[in-house]
């Protein structure tokens, strides 16, 4: 799948994967624009840093892109996308910039071209919804949490 993306500052750096087989693409900080004076953001103890990554992408119709954390910052340092899992929609054109969110007690400090996240463009499907009065029983029923677990 092509998915063409362009450089907002010649500065930002290119999605780039691990491996052949690796499904998320790495996106990397890049401060041009933002934080022209810095090549390191401190984020301090649970705060959300909004992070440029300079780069916007066009994304095929059908697809959309969703931010993953990194899973050895999120785990060594406690840095991952403050929603969790970001949403960029294949109508979007604009920077990309990652919600960081530091879950740890201690500053954590992002370096200018650090990879602070990954991407992975992933299909979806476009439903309506129906308004009805009743919906088809199951055994499960209106069970909540737990309501699958052990018996």
């Amino acid at each position: 799948m092509l998915v063409k993306f362009k450089k907002v500052f010649p500065t930002a750096k290119i999605p780039t994967r691990g491996s052949v087989d690796a499904a998320g693409y790495d996106l990397y900080s890049d401060f041009t624009g933002f934080y022209d004076d810095k090549e390191v953001i401190s984020i301090q103890p649970h705060e959300t840093i909004m992070i440029p990554t300079n780069i916007s992408m066009e994304i095929p119709q059908g697809y959309f892109g969703a931010i993953y954390a990194r899973s050895g910052l999120a785990a060594k340092e406690g840095l991952r996308p403050g929603n969790c899992v970001g949403i960029i929609d294949s109508d979007f054109r604009g920077n990309i910039f990652v919600a960081l969110h530091n879950d740890s007690n201690t500053q954590r400090c992002v370096e200018n071209h650090q990879r602070i996240a990954q991407i992975v463009i992933q299909p979806f499907l476009s439903i309506e919804f129906e308004e009805v009065n009743e919906l088809n029983n199951t055994e499960r029923g209106s069970g909540g949490f737990e309501s699958t677990g052990r018996k």
